[in-house]
């Protein structure tokens, strides 16, 4: 009997959470609560990029839907690992990446989507040279730096939150409408209800429920129109080129690679931020990996006339809300993305779910990436070193072109691509603030338990008056003892 039991007791003692392999039926759940948490950040470059190089509509959904498949694909590979070079094995979603959206509309509109094409392969290529050094920067990552800079993902993704509560974008008509906001606000009471006082499975789906109830009940008052899921085919498989053969011309593939540099350090933030929320120690040769798995995968789309790739930050937020850090779960998000790719009209009927809707359950969501930044700074020296600085100085700066989106608009435009995200400003800060102030210091006790004060000089002072006065009480019970013994002797 005892054979039995020992093997079992190993297997749970050795399996992490990362690894855990979750019931079926959960795992569904799990991953359903991942692809529509994501969704609208994954349609939204494809469609922003379609318009603006006057692609039909029908193309647009088209390529949506070749956007998902490779999205699918693309996370599967980052998630399980595709030989030892390929993949972090965390659980990480993979999608368009918002730093380049700009970029790639100046080069569609001047070069067309084959400009585009041509600058995304090359881009990706790009990224697979850097990767292998640009990975060994995790040094320079202690507690403080990656406290900071976690922290200051989940502060700057908010705004995307406040931009789907009022409704999408601040420039469209009737943004922030009292019936936006009021749904907006029932779907988060919503989900912290069944947070708060449901448990297990409804309680770790608690923004799976509540996108659906947010849905029905914006339904009931304004009816979803199901024009553009009629229109959808049901079938469709990604297509190699089909809009535009690949161009290659030198200014868009310098400045989309240049980009790059800045989509490596977000990722890179987003695997250590998933690192501290799933317990598993980050190393170089996962950043490498995850890297490597972020430059396949956008050279390969640059073939289907699709965008760079990256992790997203938003998927980060709802594992430190749900707890469920298994990356099997994330796998699953890919095969329901890769099922969405080809089965069109399901991809195009979660697009009727309202941005107010989403905004609700963004709001706890991003909350919770800030919140895993600020435990991980909990766990830092703040005596004798400048670590208050790094994070007042990472933060400070970081939150400038989020609070100023208009503070570098004299830059020049190459410039200004870099100074747009604060996460990269952050990031930099973190880094150079660090080695600035701290010096080596910092790697020597970033790990360290943090010293506790001292005892204040009245609290010595009163033990010290204590001690003396048990001494004296014992000198004189000695005392006494021996005058006993010498008058009885």
């Amino acid at each position: 009997m005892n054979d039995n039991v020992i093997p079992v007791a190993r297997k749970t003692a050795v399996t992490a959470p990362v690894d855990e392999v979750l019931p079926v039926t959960q795992m569904l759940l799990y991953g359903l609560q991942h692809v529509l948490v994501m969704y609208a950040g994954a349609v939204a470059v494809p469609l922003v990029v379609g318009n603006a190089v006057g692609l039909p509509p029908e193309h647009i959904i088209l390529l949506i839907s070749a956007d998902l498949f490779i999205c699918g694909a693309a996370t599967i590979m980052q998630s399980l690992g595709a030989t030892r070079w390929l993949g972090c094995k965390m659980p990480l979603i993979q999608g368009c990446t918002f730093a380049a959206l700009i970029p790639m509309v100046l080069i569609g509109k001047q070069y067309g989507i084959g400009g585009i094409s041509g600058s995304v392969i090359i881009s990706g290529l790009f990224i697979l040279c850097c990767a292998p050094w640009i990975s060994k920067l995790i040094r320079f990552f202690p507690n403080v730096v990656m406290g900071s800079i976690v922290t200051l993902i989940g502060l700057s993704i908010m705004p995307v939150a406040g931009g789907w509560i009022g409704g999408g974008s601040s420039e469209m008509a009737g943004f922030g409408s009292p019936f936006a906001l009021l749904m907006a606000a029932i779907t988060l009471v919503v989900i912290l209800n069944i947070y708060t006082f449901a448990a297990g499975v409804v309680k770790n789906t608690a923004v799976l429920i509540g996108l659906i109830i947010g849905t029905v009940l914006w339904n009931l008052f304004k009816p979803l129109d199901f024009q553009l899921v009629n229109t959808t085919p049901w079938l469709h498989l990604p297509t190699l080129m089909p809009f535009a053969q690949p161009e290659f011309h030198i200014i868009p593939i310098a400045l989309l690679s240049m980009v790059m540099v800045v989509v490596m350090v977000e990722t890179m933030s987003s695997m250590l931020a998933t690192g501290e929320m799933v317990g598993k120690k980050v190393d170089a040769k996962m950043l490498r990996n995850g890297l490597n798995a972020c430059g396949v995968a956008t050279t390969v789309c640059g073939f289907f006339n699709l965008f760079p790739y990256a992790a997203f930050a938003q998927n980060v937020g709802l594992i430190g809300l749900t707890g469920v850090r298994s990356r099997f779960v994330v796998s699953v998000s890919g095969i329901i993305l890769i099922l969405m790719g080809v089965f069109a009209k399901m991809a195009a009927l979660v697009v009727l779910i309202p941005k107010p809707i989403l905004g609700g359950a963004g709001i706890v969501m991003f909350g919770m990436v800030a919140v895993s930044g600020i435990r991980t700074l909990g766990q830092v020296n703040y005596r004798n070193n400048n670590n208050g600085m790094v994070v007042a100085l990472t933060l400070g700066l970081g939150m400038m072109p989020v609070l100023v989106p208009n503070l570098f608009m004299q830059f020049p435009p190459m410039i200004k691509l870099f100074l747009h995200s604060g996460i990269t400003i952050g990031t930099l800060t973190a880094i150079v603030a660090n080695l600035t102030l701290n010096g080596s210091v910092a790697f020597k006790i970033s790990h360290e338990t943090p010293v506790p004060d001292p005892q204040p000089p009245s609290s010595a002072a009163r033990n010290m008056a204590v001690r003396t006065v048990r001494m004296w009480l014992l000198l004189r019970k000695v005392q006494k003892e021996q005058q006993a013994h010498e008058e009885s002797t």
